[in-house]
């Protein structure tokens, strides 16, 4: 059963991952409640360190994005040492682990930021159907943002690389930045969210360039083979949405990442959730105009994995929620063992519960 794409050795820049299956970004809230990560977090990554690559849940790099409750951030010392046990865990069983970095722009609410934090984004819109659940009052209406001005955005963009330079001290071997699923990068993108008239909005070029720059600045400072990006064409959460000219504003976008020589872009389709397909032709495009590493990430299991692979649309394959209910996912896949369901009322709740306590092969 083992031999197979999915399970062989693949160079990413310069780094050797053991296989071409990856963990994805996924929130489980299993931080304190001013964002530093806890010792079960590191238990919870080695476990899953079978993964060629693991990539972190999203992971605030300014207390302005720390949205949601309990999600780590990588914005001080403090979490910085929080941060080192995880790595180090990973590395000692031999796996790859690089942070996301999500800034949650407007997809927030006052209630779960930091003290002296605020809601901000390309412009004053809240995201209208989407609600945000807080430890203290429960779900809450998101409030409008204050509308980021040239100091705050170029604030925010130093955020970014300051978390990038901290993930490296913690020990990760890159980072990603969260471009998809509504997030800050994505507010930028997306014209329904960024109504800016001047350098930062308007034209492709003008709604681009946060993101550009972001990738830009991250890129310079801890070296472009160890910065990869997240891009969600569609939208389809956090009141993000399709939108006239996103083909060629998406394939824009990957042209000028090539030219930075990123080390990826993990590119997700999330209709097996539910939401409208992103059509093949974009997916190819967009690995086209990249012309480097692409992950490709939506409700795979290992023939959809093996075959999308096999035709070249991409060259690593992201993994999601089987990797919560299968911390052995990979060894699974290769035996033909029969996959655990998740637990889905313990996703976001603290504790070891549905987040540590599921068995493997070897202690089932």
């Amino acid at each position: 059963m083992s031999n197979s794409i999915l399970f062989e050795h693949f160079k990413l820049e310069n780094t050797t991952l053991q296989n071409r299956a990856v963990m994805a970004p996924m929130t489980r809230s299993r931080a304190d409640q001013n964002h530093v990560p806890t010792p079960i977090m590191a238990e919870y990554y080695e476990q899953r360190a079978g993964a060629g690559l693991i990539i972190t849940e999203g992971t605030a790099p300014s207390p302005n994005g720390a949205g949601y409750p309990r999600i780590p951030g990588i914005y001080n010392q403090e979490q910085v040492e929080a941060w080192k046990p995880v790595t180090q865990g990973v590395h000692a069983k031999g796996g790859k682990i690089f942070i996301q970095l999500m800034h949650t722009g407007r997809v927030s609410h006052p209630l779960n930021l930091p003290n002296g934090a605020e809601v901000l984004a390309p412009s004053a819109i809240a995201p209208a159907s989407t609600e945000m659940y807080t430890d203290q009052e429960g779900s809450k209406s998101i409030p409008a943002p204050r509308e980021m001005t040239k100091g705050d955005i170029t604030h925010a963009i130093e955020e970014y690389v300051q978390a990038a330079k901290y993930a490296i001290e913690a020990g990760f071997d890159g980072v990603e930045l969260h471009g998809a699923n509504g997030y800050l990068i994505e507010q930028f993108i997306n014209p329904e969210s960024n109504r800016r008239t001047d350098e930062y909005g308007g034209a492709i070029e003008g709604r681009s360039k946060f993101a550009l720059e972001v990738a830009a600045k991250t890129a310079n400072a801890i070296g472009p083979e160890k910065v990869g990006i997240r891009l969600s064409p569609g939208g389809a959460f956090n009141d993000i949405n399709p939108f006239d000219g996103q083909d060629e504003t998406f394939e824009f976008i990957a042209t000028k990442l090539g030219e930075l020589n990123l080390a990826y872009i993990h590119l997700v389709d999330h209709s097996a959730m539910g939401t409208p397909e992103v059509p093949r032709e974009l997916k190819e495009k967009i690995r086209d105009a990249f012309g480097r590493t692409i992950i490709i990430s939506g409700g795979y299991n290992r023939d959809t994995a093996e075959k999308d692979l096999n035709d070249g649309l991409g060259h690593l394959v992201a993994f999601g929620r089987p990797f919560i209910s299968n911390p052995d996912l990979v060894d699974r896949m290769k035996k033909g063992t029969e996959l655990k369901d998740p637990d889905f009322d313990t996703f976001y709740t603290p504790g070891e519960k549905g987040y540590t306590d599921y068995p493997t092969l070897d202690n089932e």
